[in-house]
């Protein structure tokens, strides 16, 4: 259908239609495009609030680097549902706005201070157990934040923090609950068991049993629907060789490289703030106070630590550490550059306050010669031509592409040769088969159904693919022959399983009615007596002892109770219940600590609750 519309396009009735549309759209489209335009920087609203689509952005690329850590350096990124991803991330954005709001809503708050005193003892944030600005900025660019970014973020957490701790840290639990809870956890069980084997060898199949499940779970025996593929592939480094550089380019290229080379300044600084509190007076006169303190010879690093009001510094003797130009507040920025080193500036006014100046170093660093720098820029200049002529041929491949019938023109026009691959079914297979969006475009409806080449695939961000399907090689039914000894191994393994289940229940049932004695071996097996056996013991079958502790407590020690578990190999084992063995009143130590989890686990399960509360109650747009 789309390779009829592609070749019908040209005609004078398609260009009369395309003309009636946009004669349409020109009558009534301006107010969608209007109300398009209006929130297409939205993601959702929540409550009346906006969360944006660079919030949304940025949340999925969070999302996809954790992902990324998680499954190591070696995970196909392609693997990555993009649309799961971003369906994730807004659910997340929309969780979290609504927790932020409720935070807002019951008045929770935190002091600057307070925040400041988190990042500077964040451990991430230190080097030798002090804080780090440039670690801070390293790690917080890592992260994808600036820094007032990253204060802002970690302010809501703050909040959401405070908001959880207040609703899980009230969960409560009374002594009954703590007793009842103590007499579960402890308790331990005395039985016995006998395992009765899975016997195979005992099965005997006939042809007419394997021929009539092959019959009725036909669906179950097809052969896989595959496809075969031709491709082409444009690659980045095919035109390395293709392009030249000249060495007044490499000259220009140079200049520009040493001339970002600036010098940083390590500089520390006194501040007194000016405030709501503390006027432009009161300030300016307690600097001059430390000015003349100075003057006199204290040490710079010791009246910061008495007196700076900035909590990022002051600690380490307002050590501000080396920055590039750019980065202060202006004003601040030409004290410091006006200063030589361990030279101390006179008073000066920002908008936070006064601050006096310290230089502590310089540091210029060494302009290498064009020479050593070379190899370098003519493989960046060459890198930028590179790419603009991988773009290109990009462009190029995927509108010849979708204007051909098949991959020869494509192929022919840029140089390329086509690839055919082997069968492969939607799991994919070997090579560039392997790659999920390959596979997602070989089996989509337009390339395996309708017979078009498939849009440009972007394999990483050296490789291009475009592909077509050559074969089809739908789902057929397998021979019984094929298949049989499968079926065979099936049926023989739940036929003994049933067999050593239907012998368990006569035990059982012989058992209860006295007609087998308790303590007597069974077909020859003698009983496996266990004794105190606590929830989490070790060495036995978890599927026991879970079947154990679920079984009636036994009326007296003449009348056990009998149970059976089936185990993964298909053997049934035969459980008899002899008591149940109540623990002693738990130790204060014990009960503190079973009070603790179960608080904690009720302060959990209320939050949950809060939460679910506030998405039933919340008013949410998904755009």
């Amino acid at each position: 259908m789309l390779q009829n519309i592609r070749d019908n396009s040209q005609g004078w009735i398609a260009k009369t239609i395309i003309g009636v549309i946009v004669a349409l759209m020109a009558l009534t489209g301006f107010d969608a495009i209007f109300q398009a335009t209006s929130t297409s920087q939205d993601a959702a609203k929540v409550n009346g609030e906006e969360i944006t689509q660079t919030e949304l952005s940025q949340a999925v690329d969070m999302q996809r680097r954790q992902l990324m850590q998680q499954l190591g350096k070696d995970f196909d990124a392609s693997l990555l549902d993009e649309k799961m991803l971003r369906e994730a991330a807004l659910k997340g954005l929309i969780d979290r706005k609504l927790l932020l709001q409720g935070a807002n809503e019951a008045k929770f708050s935190f002091s600057e201070a307070a925040l400041d005193q988190v990042i500077l003892l964040t451990p991430e944030f230190q080097e030798d157990g002090k804080f780090s600005p440039e670690r801070f900025d390293q790690v917080i660019r890592q992260l994808g934040y600036g820094r007032l970014q990253f204060r802002d973020m970690l302010g809501q957490e703050m909040l959401i923090g405070q908001l959880r701790a207040g609703l899980a840290g009230s969960g409560f639990v009374t002594d009954e609950q703590v007793n009842a809870f103590a007499r579960l956890e402890k308790q331990t069980r005395d039985f016995a068991s006998l395992n009765i084997k899975a016997d195979p060898a005992a099965v005997k199949l006939s042809d007419d049993e394997i021929k009539a499940y092959y019959d009725e779970h036909a669906k179950e025996f097809m052969t896989p629907d595959q496809v075969v593929i031709d491709y082409i592939e444009l690659k980045k480094s095919a035109f390395f060789d293709q392009v030249a550089v000249k060495d007044d380019e490499l000259q220009a290229l140079y200049q520009k490289e040493i001339a970002n080379l600036a010098e940083q300044r390590r500089a520390a600084h006194i501040l007194i703030e000016v405030n709501d509190k503390v006027s432009d007076e009161q300030a300016k006169t307690k600097i001059a106070e430390i000015q003349q303190r100075l003057a006199k010879g204290e040490s710079f690093e010791a009246l910061a630590k008495e007196f700076s009001q900035d909590p990022g510094s002051a600690a380490n003797g307002g050590d501000l550490g080396f920055a590039g130009q750019g980065v202060y507040d202006p004003v601040f920025e030409t004290a410091l550059y006006a200063l030589n080193k361990d030279q101390v500036s006179e008073p000066v006014r920002t908008s936070f306050g006064y601050h006096l100046i310290k230089l502590l170093g310089v540091e210029a660093p060494e302009v290498p010669s064009f020479a050593s720098l070379k190899d370098k820029l003519t493989r960046d200049l060459k890198t930028q031509q590179v790419e603009r002529s991988f773009v290109d041929a990009t462009k190029q491949l995927e509108d010849s592409a979708f204007e051909a019938s098949d991959l020869a023109q494509p192929a022919q026009e840029l140089k390329l040769t086509v690839h055919t691959s082997e069968p492969f079914g939607r799991e994919g297979g070997d090579g560039i088969t392997a790659n999920r969006a390959v596979i997602q475009a070989a089996f989509s409806t337009e390339v395996m159904d309708e017979g078009a080449n498939s849009t440009a695939i972007e394999l990483d961000p050296e490789t291009v693919v475009v592909l077509r399907v050559k074969e089809h090689r739908k789902p057929e039914q397998l021979p019984l022959e094929a298949v049989a000894s499968s079926i065979s191994a099936q049926l023989v393994k739940e036929h003994a399983s049933a067999a050593a289940k239907t012998r368990a229940e006569d035990i059982i049932k012989g058992l209860r009615d006295g007609k087998l004695p308790l303590n007597q071996p069974v077909d020859g097996q003698s009983w496996k007596a266990q004794e105190a056996v606590a929830r989490s013991q070790e060495g036995i079958d978890p599927a026991v002892l879970q079947a154990v502790f679920r079984m009636a407590r036994p009326e007296s020690k003449d009348k056990p109770t009998f149970g059976s578990v089936t185990l993964a190999d298909g053997s049934v084992v035969v459980l008899r219940l002899n008591g149940v063995n109540d623990s002693a009143q738990p130790t204060e130590e014990e009960k503190a600590s079973y009070r603790r989890f179960l608080a904690s686990r009720a302060g959990q399960q209320d939050f949950a609750a809060y939460r679910k509360q506030l998405e039933n109650e919340a008013k949410v747009e998904r755009y």
